[in-house]
């Protein structure tokens, strides 16, 4: 009688559940019902009807192509790393959807050397900065005082609201600031003239949070829907 060795036994298990697990994997995880379990927590506001593919695109290569530039990055063969499994969701993969040519601070404009002291404090060339996703909210920020990196020494000729902007500075009164202005300027609204008719504070950190939008439903510019970013990206990717 043929003895077995037990350790080989072991390995041919092994290699079947490993086998299985993949050929598991590959056909459970690529579901939409899948994607809440996998997903690192709720989307933000006004993602809520998105797919995770809309923003985590498939890497470049193969996973074995995927692995073996790291590998070579790894043992100092490769300048740079590659993404693995999926693309890094960046300013581009935001901006691709959110571009708009009204925005008042657009991420590029933080480059300027002039900001470098502003951006040591908040990273405003980085969407991710105020928008971190799965976090079911609209902007992280714990406080909305945050313009005062850039506009402590803001000065406004012909003030048109009845407490002027050098009193409000002056008094260090940063959190009035969103009671006016939103901050990509890209709500079509009227600017009040006195503090009283301002947005009220709460509402605009519900507003941060994820809740009811104070300033105004209606839009100088609309991001794009799903159907018409993949669109976009399939004409993009078919004209290469």
């Amino acid at each position: 009688m043929l003895n077995r060795n037990p350790l080989r036994k072991r390995q041919y298990i092994g290699t079947l559940i490993g086998i299985t697990v993949t050929i598991v994997a590959y056909i459970i995880l690529p579901l939409k019902q899948t994607e809440d379990f996998l997903s690192l927590g709720p989307l933000n506001t006004g993602h809520e009807g998105l797919s995770c593919s809309a923003c985590h695109t498939d890497a470049k290569g193969s996973l074995i192509q995927q692995l073996q530039s790291n590998m070579a990055y790894t043992f100092g063969t490769r300048k740079t790393k590659v993404d693995f499994g999926t693309q890094n969701v960046d300013n581009k993969k935001c901006i691709a959807c959110h571009d708009r040519p009204n925005d008042r601070h657009p991420t590029h404009r933080f480059l300027e050397p002039k900001f470098k002291d502003a951006i040591a404090n908040i990273n405003a060339t980085q969407c991710e900065t105020c928008h971190r996703e799965h976090n079911d909210t609209r902007v992280v920020l714990a406080e909305a005082n945050f313009c005062i990196n850039c506009h402590y020494d803001l000065e406004v000729k012909n003030d048109p609201i009845d407490v002027p902007h050098s009193t409000l500075i002056s008094n260090k009164q940063w959190n009035t600031c969103l009671q006016c202005h939103d901050f990509h300027g890209n709500h079509l609204y009227k600017l009040a003239e006195k503090i009283e008719d301002t947005i009220p504070l709460q509402e605009i950190q519900n507003y941060l949070k994820g809740g009811k939008d104070p300033f105004s439903s209606k839009k100088k510019h609309l991001p794009l829907s799903e159907d018409e970013w993949l669109k976009m990206k399939t004409k993009y990717t078919n004209s290469k």
